[in-house]
């Protein structure tokens, strides 16, 4: 059992089975198998204040969740899922004919650092991207009024298959924080904070952001509040950087088969024939 009361296993067929997190009824929607958040972005702070995974799933990621079972397992077993995708969102509301609205990990990455035990030194443990990443972002931060100690600070190393970083846990064990923000990229993250809350023994706020901070250090390229509001980012990281960013958008189209066959089931995990071809497992 997880910290947060959540039970997965296999069933037949390889589909994931678990006991979902306890969120209120009228406070969620059930998207292929998670459980997305729809209240305010204060809300989903609160809600972190006692400990748990947040995950923020872009579509590019989402639609691996039926080829990518370490990942599936990540969103699955989240605490708070909250809905950043903008593809996503507009999806399901058409489908559904719903009313979701969209919470940014931007907008969400704003309000937590505004809050005081976040910002308070050696309370809050960073994992970064690399160093150039640190660099821009630790900057950024400090001329934000946020001091991060070095001890606070760790750069991931490049992660190959299943994660298993055994140096990233002593560090967590020994200094015990009450918040741990992971700013890696979006499919890595979620497995690795579940990682993380599967191998500590208390229970901190893990907070998958991804290249939330990004945008606002000058990592990447700048987003501005009516862009986020309006579900433009992807359009600013396009123009941004073509040949990375386009691709990876471009992708996210497969999303939309999955949405419309599954709609608030999780779909089985598929398995890869020796040819290359996927097949529902």
């Amino acid at each position: 059992m997880t910290g947060s009361g959540v039970v997965a296993h296999m069933g037949a067929g390889g589909e994931s089975k678990m006991e979902k997190p306890n969120i209120p009824r009228g406070e969620s929607r059930r998207i292929l198998g998670v459980d997305f958040y729809t209240g305010d972005v204060d809300g989903a702070i609160d809600r972190l204040s006692s400990g748990g995974l947040l995950v923020v799933p872009s579509a590019p990621s989402l639609k691996d969740m039926v080829s990518n079972e370490s990942y599936r397992q990540a969103l699955v077993n989240a605490d708070l899922a909250i809905p950043d995708s903008a593809f996503m969102v507009l999806l399901w509301n058409w489908l559904q004919r719903d009313s979701l609205i969209r919470l940014s990990g931007l907008k969400y990455l704003r309000q937590l650092l505004l809050q005081a035990d976040v910002r308070t030194p050696g309370n809050t443990f960073w994992v970064m991207a690399g160093p150039a990443s640190a660099r821009k972002n630790l900057q950024w931060l400090a001329s934000s009024g946020i001091v991060v100690p070095e001890n606070c600070i760790y750069e991931a190393p490049m992660y190959d298959g299943e994660i298993e970083d055994r140096a990233l846990i002593e560090r967590l064990r020994d200094l015990h924080v009450k918040h741990i923000v992971i700013t890696i990229g979006g499919g890595t993250q979620e497995r690795l904070g579940l990682f993380v809350k599967r191998n500590l023994k208390y229970r901190p706020a893990i907070h998958c952001i991804g290249a939330a901070i990004a945008f606002l250090s000058g990592d990447q390229v700048n987003i501005p509040d009516w862009a986020d509001r309006f579900y433009l980012g992807w359009l600013f990281r396009c123009v941004s950087v073509p040949a990375r960013y386009v691709p990876r958008y471009w992708s996210a189209v497969k999303l939309f088969p999955l949405l419309w066959r599954y709609r608030d089931k999780l779909p089985p995990i598929q398995a890869v024939t020796p040819a290359g071809a996927r097949t529902e497992a």
